[in-house]
């Protein structure tokens, strides 16, 4: 039996019951991949299901209204990935049809769609016999053949990938979901279950945990900030931030004190951690008399885009004016 035949085997029967595998839909298997970049699959279903509910296909997908999109994007982060799916799905409505291509090399060439997901996409939906590398590939191959170099490196990524293309085998979108489940649920990173690999035989290993090889990671940068949430009572002032950099064309609070200040309370405060750098943030709840650039808490709930840095302070300050309605009740 070759490796191939025992994992095939394994995929079938101990394979999840995914949403985006019940069918080799490409537009499923294209939201669901990207969903997946930086967000485990379990957190990313429930967003996965509403937004295929909310944009079935690329056409809507396409003339979706940026602030619809990013809210039902709220809570997955990397934003530039919901604002490339809209890119994507316009090119592929402009120049193909209003379908994904079906080559791996054509899926390459759309905005967001990297290696990596045109191979998947390709081969899962296509039956392309084209290799779909991510990040548990990497570490059940480098497992397997016991490579020892930087898998960072550029000629270490080519001696993988080589090893990979010199595995496939048909069915190539089972195959290569076979690999990427053996990487997600058995060859994980910390205490692999090697008792329950169905390629154990193949392995070369013997330190499993100290693979891949990967480079220190630099220390983030610690950014300070304070945070003031302005309330009339009622709602919040919101302001949009910049169209590029972190977090942009989204809504945040203020960084500065209001002219006219009715009364202050403190929030508590909160560490958000990005890829790169780390905010952490003290705020205030501050009681104004100004009415310009306030939401009420169903537009924020229901129609903005709030970041998951700032929710924390959100979901305080509203139940304190919730509290405040309460006691001028009584």
């Amino acid at each position: 039996m070759t490796m191939q035949t025992k994992l095939l085997a394994w995929y079938e029967a101990n394979a999840r019951k995914l949403a985006f595998r019940q069918n080799r839909n490409p537009y499923f298997i294209w939201i669901s991949e990207i969903m997946a970049q930086q967000t485990r699959i379990e957190a990313m279903l429930p967003y996965f299901e509403n937004f295929i509910r909310l944009y079935p296909d690329l056409p809507s997908l396409a003339q979706a209204d940026d602030e619809s999109l990013h809210k039902a994007w709220e809570g997955l982060g990397y934003y530039s990935r919901c604002r490339n799916l809209k890119k994507c799905a316009i090119e592929c409505v402009e120049c193909f049809d209003g379908r994904l291509p079906s080559t791996k090399a054509e899926l390459k060439t759309l905005p967001g769609i990297g290696d990596y997901t045109a191979g998947a996409i390709a081969s899962i939906a296509f039956g392309e016999k084209v290799s779909a590398i991510d990040g548990n590939v990497v570490r059940v191959f480098s497992r397997l053949y016991d490579v020892r170099a930087d898998v960072t490196k550029a000629a270490t990524k080519k001696q993988i990938a080589r090893l990979v293309d010199d595995s496939l085998c048909e069915p190539i979108e089972a195959y290569n979901q076979a690999l990427m489940e053996l990487g997600a649920m058995v060859c994980t990173p910390k205490n692999p279950k090697c008792d329950q690999c169905p390629v154990a035989a193949w392995c070369q290993t013997d330190e499993p945990e100290t693979l891949p090889v990967k480079p220190e990671k630099k220390a983030r940068r610690v950014e300070r900030k304070h945070v003031y949430v302005w309330t009339d009572g009622k709602g919040f002032h919101m302001n949009r931030r910049p169209k590029t950099g972190l977090l942009a064309n989204l809504y945040e609070f203020d960084e500065t004190m209001p002219d006219e200040v009715v009364r202050t309370e403190p929030l508590a405060p909160y560490t958000h951690i990005f890829s790169h750098v780390e905010w952490q943030m003290d705020a205030t709840l501050v009681f104004v008399k100004e009415d310009a650039g306030f939401y009420s808490v169903d537009q924020i709930e229901n129609e903005l885009a709030l970041p998951s840095a700032f929710a924390p302070f959100f979901e305080e300050a509203r139940e304190k004016i919730d509290e405040d309605v309460e006691n001028e009740k009584e």
